[in-house]
């Protein structure tokens, strides 16, 4: 069971990637992402994660003080992702 965060960190990092690869709406190209899938598994390299934490820090309001070579070194799958946001926003609150 996944709770609403990582619902909607999922559906932001869904959403990136079927934009960059060029195929939106209905045919998607992922499929079902859950916290243990791999970012790599779904094509994001360092320069599709640098846009999913821009997209994140708009979404979100927050910002992600870390360089793209730490961020890929931290951030390997979904739940890694939703784990950083998760610890941004609490900092914040």
């Amino acid at each position: 069971m996944t709770d609403q965060l990582t619902t909607q960190i999922i559906a932001i990092i869904k959403k990136r990637v079927e934009l960059e690869s060029g195929h939106r709406g209905t045919a998607s190209i992922v499929g079902e992402l859950t916290a243990a899938t791999e970012l790599t598994s779904i094509g994001v390299d360092s320069l599709g994660l640098a846009d999913i934490l821009w997209d994140l820090e708009q979404a979100y309001d927050i910002k992600i003080e870390m360089n793209t070579a730490e961020a890929w070194s931290n951030l390997q799958n979904v739940g890694d992702v939703v784990e950083a946001i998760r610890g941004l926003r609490t900092k914040g609150a």
